[in-house]
């Protein structure tokens, strides 16, 4: 049965194919249509939509500016689109904290701040598309988490709708509010994460993880506010978000890095870290590869194995250049043979531009190959990255693809986009060759499968391959606390039965056409990287 707008809803609410359509794919590879697509005026239109559906048992599936990896935006209920929660509060000098609606850009976060001189230092490189409900729904991370710890630690508060319609914030350091969803996990689930084998609840030494409920942050903290951080909407919608500020660093100064072997690169991303620098991403030879043959500037020799991108602060009266030549030493020491500094800001632009040229890059290759987001988001603990990064490059030769290996060396976390040709009759079953032995790899490495994009609907079916059975079991737990009725964002976090981590593809052939209006706005979306532009403003009017 189509569903109807629910009684006081103010916001927009459309059931017609176009919409639909245009609601059905995000950044990462799935195609799922939904029933319906509705976007709340405020906050109180989304507690009137949660009502709504806990009456009617209808999934809500939030939404932000759908750059999510893993599906998690995507669902067959009904897309909540948050596009609307956009306020901006002015930062707070005293406190070097703000106040934003979950619909604002990270970016635009950045620039209200930088008007006082100060800094939100969680910096993803989707950060002028990428909002602050979204990242938190993820815990989202970027390059500086090296430095500056997980999103977690710079969240003070967050406005939640949980799955009843009550509306609640959640500070750090405050009593929790009387919530029926906290009152439950308190008295069902809490007892027992108490009593959980620490190794249940983490994958130990990983720098970076948002997959499963954050059950060993909340057992450290005791805040309720460390669960719903990572849960994608799961738990509850996140609406508001007060995030903690640092001042903005004075200056940067970066170096590039050539290495003759993955080895040395990552010993010498481990060294980088630990003398403070606040950025070190890996290019491994598949990126360098495919950039010099689609035509970018490469500022590395040929033949090189990976690069590595340093970003440092400068502190006031120390020597840029001076800085830049003590990390080239510890890479040196690695075994790099090609070092490249950029002290002045224009030529740290060009010297980043390689990492920022991922996407384009990868664009150019299709219709050709299409860049598959299907193993995009391993991280391991430091010592065994160079095994890791190995380990992929032997499954993507074993599943027949061409693959592009980037991501966040300091923290020993690979992004990886496997370039898929759709004509080839046998793609499908190499793809699933491929997700079967990168999670294989992930789980012998005792990595996670997601360092920051979250599990979303195509890392859930997984996780029974990486956590252990009393970890799923209070996983469940946690949902069935927080949200009985299972209406928020089903199928992620807890799969559901029989579900698989690759079904419908979009750039799968094989499947039906999409509305012709809403295949031209989700081509323009990717094309021009048109992630913060709101979909039903891309097609016509009901």
């Amino acid at each position: 049965m189509t569903p109807t707008a629910p009684s006081g809803f103010r916001g927009v609410f459309r059931t017609d194919a176009l919409a639909r359509a245009v609601y059905s794919e995000a950044a990462g590879v799935a195609r799922i249509i939904p029933e319906a697509v509705a976007v709340p005026a405020d906050v109180d239109d989304v507690v009137t939509l949660v009502k709504w559906a806990a009456a009617s048992h209808a999934p809500l599936v939030p939404r932000g500016s759908g750059s999510s990896m893993a599906n998690g935006a995507l669902g067959e209920g009904v897309i909540v689109d948050l596009v609307r929660l956009d306020r901006v509060g002015a930062p707070g000098k005293g406190m070097r904290s703000i106040e934003v609606g979950a619909a604002v850009m990270r970016d635009r976060l950045e620039q209200a701040a930088s008007r006082e001189g100060l800094s939100f230092p969680i910096d993803p490189s989707s950060g002028a598309f990428a909002t602050i409900g979204g990242m938190c729904a993820t815990h989202a991370a970027g390059a500086r988490s090296v430095r500056y710890g997980p999103l977690r630690d710079w969240v003070n508060g967050a406005e939640c709708v949980f799955a009843d319609g009550t509306r609640a914030w959640l500070r750090r350091g405050q009593p929790d509010p009387a919530v029926p969803a906290l009152r439950r996990f308190t008295a069902d689930v809490a007892p027992r994460v108490r009593a959980a084998d620490p190794a249940t609840l983490r994958h130990e030494g990983v720098r970076k993880e948002s997959s499963g409920y954050a059950l060993h942050a909340w057992r450290e903290s005791g805040e309720s506010l460390d669960l719903i951080i990572g849960s994608e909407g799961t738990l509850a919608i996140i609406t508001a978000v007060e995030l903690r500020l640092t001042p903005a660093p004075l200056a940067t100064a970066s170096l590039l890095a050539g290495f003759p072997d993955l080895e040395g690169a990552a010993a010498a991303a481990a060294r980088l870290v630990a003398q403070g620098a606040q950025a070190v991403e890996l290019l491994d030879r598949s990126f360098l590869d495919i950039a010099a043959s689609e035509g970018a500037s490469l500022r590395v020799p040929a033949g090189l194995d990976a690069a590595l991108l340093v970003e440092v602060e400068v502190q006031p009266g120390t020597d840029p250049k001076q800085r830049l030549r003590e990390l080239q030493g510890w890479c040196e020491a690695g075994g790099a043979t090609h070092v490249d500094l950029a002290v002045e800001s224009e030529d740290e632009r060009r010297l980043w531009g390689l990492r920022h040229a991922a996407s384009p890059i990868l664009n150019r290759l299709a219709p050709r190959l299409q860049s598959m987001q299907l193993v995009e988001d391993g991280c391991v603990p430091p010592a065994h990255f160079a095994e890791y990064v190995h380990g992929v490059r032997e499954a993507l030769a074993r599943a027949r693809f061409r693959g592009v290996i980037f991501g966040h060396a300091g923290d020993a976390h690979a992004h990886v986009n496997a370039l898929v040709d759709v004509a080839e009759q046998d793609w499908r079953a190499r793809a699933e060759r491929l997700v079967t032995d990168v999670t294989a790899l992930v789980a012998r490495l005792g990595g996670t499968l997601a360092g920051e994009h979250g599990d979303g609907r195509l890392r859930t079916p997984l996780l029974a391959r990486t956590w252990r059975a009393d970890a799923l079991a209070l996983f469940a737990a946690t949902k069935e606390a927080f949200d009985p009725a299972g209406i928020l964002n089903p199928g992620v976090k807890v799969p559901l039965p029989d579900a698989r981590p690759l079904d419908a593809i979009k750039y799968d052939p094989a499947l039906p056409p999409l509305p012709a209006a809403a295949r031209d706005a989700l081509d323009q979306v990717v094309r021009e990287k048109a992630w913060s532009r709101h979909r039903l403003d891309l097609i016509p009017r009901a």
